[in-house]
């Protein structure tokens, strides 16, 4: 790759046309360069129903820093998101307790995906440097030089393309990154969780209202599996059940499936309706959820981004949060380096991002965890308010890793150092603590004994 004319406009090829990809098409575009976006998918903004996921999106600081970048922070969060200040725990006997995302005035926003994805293309259509391809399927790149091979889904027409730079922001099962696992020296690893997932609705009130709390995201712990909620802006939820693949191969008849729920989700049956949870369940079947870590998202001409470049399950709420980063970020190593010094800015990105991506996809595997079973545990309740606590004396010092990764910008990696090192801090006072009381019973056995001694 060598160095462009700086007064050349580059000819970006955005490979997807998703929440990234529409995005990163808007900071290119906004750059100056030509952007042609390619996308499997029809356009969805014509689509009366949009497959695949649609669990609902929790924006954080982190994808409002990106949408702020390119003036769209407004019109999807004062617009549409819906804030959420706390976890609302729904225990096995339908008595609930909120547990606060952060201080007061913190919140995460609920946001529908197929909203912001339209945002996002509409935006993206406004500039005139932007040109759409859609139902156009990758089937061959040379990413050292740029050349690229689509077939058109509609014609059946073989389109030859070139790029200066190809962005890969074609989601998980990226077409992109099977080019680069062509290549020597590419590392990559997928894992699929046990669990699966499958969507489900709590309509409104008769009356048009929000069925329970809509300041709060909703979770039905169990153990090994769960549910959650997210209110959308017609005032229905999303909700969302969590559970091994075995468990839904079990709930095989209308009778099995109310039986589960008066079991194991009482307080929800009400509001869900049985019709609508036999009519929503059998409609559809348990998606998979898989993570996948990639390293250098960097070759040739091409470059990974969102989940392409690390996909994840959706537990902490990030997949949209770090893709959106990527492009904040990506955007400022071209400030630092120079649009047409590609050479420089590919690589420098790659080193830079991929710690912290491979960081937020572990944070994510924990955090469901945490979600399906920890936030039961006393012990878990007692250290999230010593950290609530530390946090409002010392700020700046003591930083939760919930609102680390949430509610700051600070690295993925760091956010995970930074909880070592907090529990290296907390087991340290655990162990003085321990030592003290023990020490002090010692004497005080000693002394008793002592005094009896004297006595008889």
């Amino acid at each position: 790759m060598t160095s462009q004319d700086p007064q050349k406009k580059l000819k970006i090829a955005v490979v997807g046309g998703g929440l990234v990809g529409s995005l990163q098409a808007c900071y290119m575009a906004k750059r100056g360069h030509h952007v042609e976006l390619y996308e499997l998918r029809d356009d969805i903004r014509l689509m009366e129903h949009v497959p695949g996921r649609s669990i609902n999106l929790a924006m954080s600081i982190r994808g409002r820093s990106g949408l702020r970048e390119v003036g769209l922070e407004d019109e999807i969060i004062k617009n549409h998101g819906l804030p959420m200040e706390a976890r609302m725990i729904h225990r096995l006997d339908g008595s609930t307790y909120q547990i606060p995302y952060g201080k007061k005035g913190q919140c995460i926003y609920s946001v529908g995906r197929r909203f912001v994805n339209e945002v996002l293309l509409n935006a993206a259509e406004k500039l005139p440097n932007v040109h759409f391809n859609f139902a156009h399927k990758l089937v061959n790149s040379d990413l050292d030089k740029g050349t690229m091979t689509f077939k058109n889904l509609k014609s059946g027409e073989i389109v030859e393309t070139d790029a200066d730079l190809i962005l890969g922001t074609d989601g998980a099962y990226s077409a992109v990154r099977k080019q680069f696992m062509k290549r020597a020296r590419f590392n990559y690893s997928q894992e699929y969780i046990p669990c699966y997932y499958l969507e489900l609705c709590i309509p409104p009130t008769a009356s048009g209202n929000f069925a329970m709390n809509p300041k709060c995201l909703h979770i039905w712990p169990r153990g090994s599996f769960m549910m959650i909620a997210l209110p959308n802006q017609d005032a229905s939820w999303t909700v969302t059940l969590f559970m091994p693949h075995e468990m839904f191969e079990e709930l095989t008849t209308p009778e099995k499936l109310i039986a589960f729920f008066q079991t194991h989700y009482p307080d929800s049956l009400p509001l869900i309706g049985k019709e609508r949870l036999v009519k929503d369940y059998f409609a559809t079947k348990p998606s998979g959820l898989i993570s996948v870590k990639c390293y250098p998202h960097q070759a040739g001409k091409a470059l990974l981004m969102g989940d392409a470049a690390h996909a994840m399950v959706p537990f902490y709420g990030q997949g949209m949060n770090a893709g959106f980063e990527d492009c904040l970020v990506f955007n400022e190593f071209l400030n630092q380096y120079g649009d047409h010094n590609l050479e420089k800015v590919l690589p420098a990105y790659t080193e830079y991002r991929h710690v912290d991506a491979h960081a937020i996809c572990d944070l994510a595997l924990y955090n469901f965890i945490e979600m399906r079973d920890l936030v039961n545990r006393f012990s878990f309740l007692v250290r999230k308010r010593f950290d609530t606590v530390m946090h409002w004396l010392f700020p700046n010092w003591w930083v939760p890793l919930y609102t680390s990764v949430t509610f700051s910008r600070m690295r993925y990696h760091l956010c995970i150092e930074n909880k070592k090192w907090q529990d290296r801090v907390v087991r340290k006072l655990l162990w003085s603590t321990g030592t003290a009381v023990v020490a002090t019973a010692v004497v005080a056995v000693y002394n008793f004994r002592s005094y009896l001694q004297k006595l008889f």
